[in-house]
């Protein structure tokens, strides 16, 4: 049988991401990198939108698992970097998409027109490390 305080802190981590609080960040490995694999910058894709996110540096775990030199992807859609508040745990939303199972790629369905992409890898809980380990931002047209 679970304890309650084991129940109240799953119940934390589960929801984190809704509650957007501020969380202390920690440092990622000096070497952490996490770029696109697709879609290219500039590229114009027909129909839904396939992403591969591809990471060095460190490993990938789904939320909620705490181990030293892992976390999970987030993207940013139509969203500048800038807008992201990094001292806080991040929201769901259309611009903030989640691949907490350990996900390294997902599959988009983005209106026609001029998007922007950008990776942000983020720890267990959803918060973002400390120097944030960003993608490039890389510039879509769908059709």
């Amino acid at each position: 049988m679970m304890h309650r305080s084991t129940l109240s802190i799953a119940a934390v981590l589960l929801f984190a991401p809704a509650l957007a609080f501020s969380l202390e960040r920690v440092a990622p490995p000096e070497d952490a990198e996490v770029y696109f694999i697709t879609p290219f910058d500039g590229e114009t894709i027909e129909g839904s939108v396939t992403v591969r996110m591809g990471l060095r540096g460190m490993g990938v775990a789904p939320a909620g698992v705490d181990m030293d030199g892992t976390g999970h992807h987030h993207l940013l859609v139509n969203m500048p970097l800038e807008e992201v508040d990094l001292d806080a745990t991040l929201p769901f939303s259309d611009q903030t998409r989640h691949f907490g199972g350990g996900q390294t790629e997902g599959i988009l369905d983005l209106p026609e027109g001029t998007h922007t992409l950008q990776l942000l890898f983020m720890d267990y809980r959803h918060a973002s490390f400390d120097p944030p380990v960003v993608s490039e931002q890389i510039t879509i047209t769908v059709r």
